[in-house]
């Protein structure tokens, strides 16, 4: 089993989050996976549901890179959702 943080399959699209005054970007499974599942100022109990559905979807494309674009998707709908998107 491939450890999620570490993996560098690509997503399908490269994230841009503003957070605490800086700008955090994610083009790969492993940053997009480092940055939902690390401590951060960021409560995701609000979006329980769709950090779950994102962070389960990440751990799947490390596995496999053909589940990029779900993955992606997932996160997509999370960061939008949560005000993120820059």
């Amino acid at each position: 089993m491939s450890e999620p943080s570490s993996s560098d399959t690509p997503l399908t699209a490269t994230f841009k989050v503003k957070l605490d005054g800086g700008t955090i970007s994610m083009a790969t499974v492993g940053q997009a996976y480092r940055f939902l599942t690390t401590p951060s100022s960021i409560e995701w109990m609000e979006f329980r549901s769709l950090h779950h559905d994102a962070v389960s979807s990440l751990r799947g494309a490390a596995e496999n890179a053909m589940l990029a674009a779900p993955a992606t998707n997932a996160l997509r709908t999370l960061l939008a959702r949560a005000g993120l998107l820059s």
